[in-house]
């Protein structure tokens, strides 16, 4: 979203690209935090949302998600500004595409980033404050910005899913593993989405935060912190490489397949056959990754 969209505008964008099934619940708090702004405005854009019709209100349980998102409806595009320009998704892109490629210093000024980017001050503080947020840059002491080297190279995606296999498949043998039934159902319906047709026409922001989405909902449902950290950190720096991935999308229907057979194992409470299926499914996506490194690299 553009950095003059409002929150409510945020708040669709994040049930879209989320792949929220109607039913789901959108705690204040939670979306608060995830947008990183006090409660007061978003209490006002759920409440807006709920007059387009796109949610609907509990009482004493707060705002769910009343029907399937459409961001081509045009009486909401209108009042949230859906279909403004982008600026700052676009630059963001060219500046992990830049650094994929070799074309930008590890370390540069904020004032070559406006110029090489075409950006105003508060673009250029936007599309900063994502990749911060995500890991792959900091700002340097009083001057500038420096990325990081970290998850820039194939070898290093491949690393990363050699970690994942190590620990995902043990956060579903924890003792206190609870995956909410709703939480499994949202999980599910982004499958089906894909499968619908969303592998074609998502963008790589939408694929990418879906399949996080998936696998950080089983490992929290875990319960043990230090897997949740791990793989959050791992997640918010392994996405450059993972969006120049996504330019062969043919694996992506066996993803949801499979994504999708780990659901119905854990729906059952087959927790040890599911752990088996999510360890094939990380280690035959190893073996892709492995067969398409001329992609990852240019």
């Amino acid at each position: 979203m553009s950095t003059d969209t409002s929150i409510a505008a945020q708040v669709v964008a994040y049930i879209h690209a989320q792949g929220l099934a109607p039913g789901s619940h959108l705690p204040a708090q939670a979306m608060a935090d995830h947008l990183k702004v006090s409660r007061s405005p978003v209490n006002d854009a759920l409440a807006l949302l709920h007059s387009q019709g796109v949610l609907r209100r509990e009482k004493n349980r707060g705002y769910f998600l009343a029907k399937a998102v459409d961001v081509n409806n045009r009486k909401l595009a209108k009042a949230l500004g859906l279909h403004a320009p982008d600026a700052v998704s676009a630059a963001y892109f060219r500046v992990a595409e830049d650094l994929l490629q070799g074309n930008l210093p590890n370390a540069c000024s904020e004032a070559l980033l406006k110029t090489r980017y075409d950006l105003t001050t508060a673009q250029l503080q936007a599309v900063l404050s994502r990749i911060a947020q995500e890991g792959w840059a900091h700002k340097k002491p009083g001057y500038g910005w420096e990325f990081s080297t970290m998850l820039t190279t194939p070898d290093s995606l491949l690393q990363s899913y050699r970690l994942r296999i190590a620990l995902e498949p043990a956060a579903l043998l924890e003792p206190d593993f609870y995956l909410d039934p709703q939480v499994l159902q949202s999980c599910r319906a982004a499958e089906l989405h894909l499968l619908a047709g969303g592998i074609e026409t998502d963008t790589p922001d939408q694929l990418h935060n879906r399949g996080v989405r998936f696998h950080e909902s089983l490992v929290e449902a875990s319960g043990n912190p230090f897997f949740i950290d791990t793989i959050q950190r791992l997640n918010r720096v392994r996405r450059l490489l993972s969006y120049r991935s996504m330019q062969d999308r043919q694996r992506y229907k066996e993803h949801c397949q499979q994504h999708l057979r780990i659901l119905d194992l854990l729906e059952k409470g087959r927790n040890a056959e599911a752990s088996e299926a999510l360890r094939r499914h990380l280690t035959r996506t190893l073996k892709n990754l492995q067969k398409i490194q001329g992609i990852l690299k240019a």
